[in-house]
């Protein structure tokens, strides 16, 4: 019995799991988390560094976010409210824009209301 112990031990490293076990399934692209300050790209040289491709519409009624664009970085602290930042540097998320809605990751409509902006997805 005791040899038995030890040969588990002994192959217990080798022994291969399945790998949807060993990790949690990844979350879904939440883009309700996209707030604080946001820095535009527009370079398509640059598309590779955004996190998400974003279209700027035009329309509230098709847009998957309404932002609002705050004046203080201090007070984009909430969902879909927006500090742009003229320098990629201190963007908290950097979002490339498109000008083709087919190839945008979610819709933008930019609100002068606070208590407009929101989150539709």
């Amino acid at each position: 019995m005791n040899i038995l112990f030890n040969l588990m031990l002994v192959l217990l490293p080798f022994v291969k799991e399945p790998a949807a076990a060993l990790q949690p399934t990844p979350a879904a692209n939440d883009i309700c988390r996209v707030y604080g300050s946001v820095y535009l790209e527009r370079d398509p040289k640059y598309k590779n560094t955004a996190s998400y491709t974003v279209f700027l519409n035009e329309e509230e009624a098709f847009a998957n976010m309404v932002v609002f664009r705050e004046n203080n970085k201090l007070f984009a602290d909430g969902t879909a409210i927006w500090y742009i930042t003229p320098n990629k540097a201190f963007a908290d998320h950097i979002l490339y824009v498109t000008d083709n809605r087919n190839f945008a990751d979610f819709t933008v409509h930019f609100t002068d209301v606070r208590s407009f902006a929101e989150c539709r997805e």
